[in-house]
């Protein structure tokens, strides 16, 4: 059995405290260390009143002034320092070399060395999903695949075997499940996502994402949050739902409610992560560098505000970093598969779905009212063409599968330039899903779930119009 000792203001702050806690499973020493600590949804789970809280808050604040540092630090700082005397006393010290991937694991989070290696990471990730998998391998399925063989092929079967004018359009119409869902969902997003569900596999076996969250700490510390919050952000790189069922794993309320409004903001999923990177990369490294700075300083900006609205503490950051090792293919192949797999079989209805929902909009009409009305705002305040309506009306319901509609558009020559940056901006920044809504509400109530729909729809219009009249007057574009 092992007795972490604290310094003598925590042992008194202990003393003081434990005795008013409630009977639990665990013991009140135990109890009394995580509300010292900070650990404030315990102390609402263990129904303390009122005034026992303001007692805790003030007890806190007088032990942190004897210290002359945040006691959950303290605390942290106490059970290291006895861990490394137990590893001390049962291990015995050789003075070797250190492995190799010891070493790198250290350069990756090394204040200086660290950031030409996340440069560097993020590069090949770059080569790898938006030129490899954006381009070439959309390429050779889209244009040559199905548009020369598949979509040719399966108009004609259809024209010949059914003779209904309206089935032929809801098949292989402008808005046809084949010509448009498929093509979209096999031959656009497929390759993109294949591609990154591969690199992101290799970056998760090989232990990098934990010491990425060390990497960005400072930067999230400047709102409000810690290194920790990196993970959820780096999840949401794959799937905005999930990653927003992850933030469980954030000590407050505060912290959780925060990142949850910066994946709804900015983060963008897998799949329109790949199809923006097609897009960005053909207008060249200017482009590639407003896109990735509007996007950050959007979620700096917003992050740094909601410290200081939302009601709540920071909490201290530890966390365990795993050993940098080789990855495994077999492990790789496995994530890769399953999360494709995923793909399969959640994302591809919702394609099929959104463009039944676009036929039915066109064929009654719906569709062009539709543009009418929010002419002012896509045509007029953001500058781009009546048709892109039906990209941001679909990338409610799937926002990967309004970038893809943009991407379309951009490859036929229906955006120039100018609009293709503007465009980019705004869907980045666009409410990611409805399944995102939905398990917000699921997570925090339809208070919320509100509230932050009503922050992020105009907050990214507002700014892909600030962009406009900005790129209008410079002429980069």
């Amino acid at each position: 059995r092992c007795a972490v000792t604290y310094p003598p203001p925590i042992e008194a702050a202990i003393a003081r405290l434990a005795p008013r806690l409630p009977h639990t499973p665990l013991s009140k020493r135990a109890l009394a260390l995580m509300l010292l600590a900070g650990d404030d949804d315990l102390a609402a789970r263990l129904a303390l009143p009122p005034s026992e809280q303001d007692a805790l808050r003030a007890l806190r604040r007088e032990t942190e002034e004897a210290l002359g540092q945040p006691l959950g630090y303290a605390i942290n700082r106490c059970r290291f320092q006895t861990a490394a005397d137990i590893l001390r006393q049962v291990t015995q010290h050789r003075p070797v070399r250190p492995p190799f991937t010891e070493r790198l694991g250290r350069w990756m989070t090394h204040p200086i060395i660290g950031w030409p290696v996340l440069a560097g990471v993020l590069y090949l990730m770059y080569l790898f999903v938006g030129v490899f998998g954006a381009g070439t391998l959309v390429d050779l399925l889209e244009a040559r695949l199905f548009g020369e063989v598949v979509n040719p092929w399966l108009a004609q079967v259809v024209k010949t075997f059914i003779p209904f004018s309206l089935a032929q359009d809801f098949l292989v119409g402008e808005y046809g499940l084949v010509t448009m869902a498929l093509t979209y969902g096999l031959a656009i997003v497929l390759p993109i996502v294949g591609t990154f569900f591969l690199a992101f596999s290799v970056l998760e076996d090989s232990g990098y994402l934990p010491r990425l969250a060390v990497m960005l700490n400072r930067a999230f510390g400047w709102m409000g949050l810690n290194g920790k919050a990196v993970l959820p952000m780096i999840l949401g790189l794959g799937c905005t739902t999930m990653a927003t069922m992850s933030t469980r794993i954030l000590e407050s309320r505060k912290e959780r409610l925060q990142v949850t409004l910066l994946l709804a903001l900015g983060v963008p999923c897998s799949a329109q992560l790949g199809v923006v990177l097609g897009m960005v990369t053909g207008l060249g490294a200017v482009a590639v560098a407003i896109w990735l700075g509007i996007v950050t300083a959007s979620l700096l900006l917003v992050g740094y505000l909601a410290a200081r609205v939302l009601p709540g503490h920071p909490t201290d950051f530890v966390l365990e970093l795993p050993p940098i090792r080789v990855p495994a293919p077999r492990n790789i192949a496995m994530k890769t598969v399953t999360r494709l797999e995923w793909y399969m079989k959640e994302v591809i209805p919702l394609f099929i779905w959104g463009t039944a929902g676009l036929f039915a909009l066109n064929k009654t009409g719906l569709l062009a009212g539709l543009e009418r009305l929010l002419s002012p705002v896509i045509v007029g305040w953001l500058n781009l063409p009546a048709e892109a309506t039906g990209a941001f009306l679909v990338g409610f319901l799937r926002r990967d599968y309004g970038a893809v509609a943009l991407f379309d558009m951009a490859r036929s020559g229906g955006l120039t330039p100018l609009q293709v940056m503007v465009s980019l901006v705004v869907i980045t920044l666009f409410m990611p899903c409805i399944a995102t809504l939905l398990m917000i509400v699921k997570e925090y109530g339809a208070r919320v779930a509100i509230g932050v729909a009503a922050f992020v729809f105009p907050f990214a219009i507002g700014v892909g119009g600030v962009l406009n009249w900005v790129l209008q007057r410079v002429n980069l574009f």
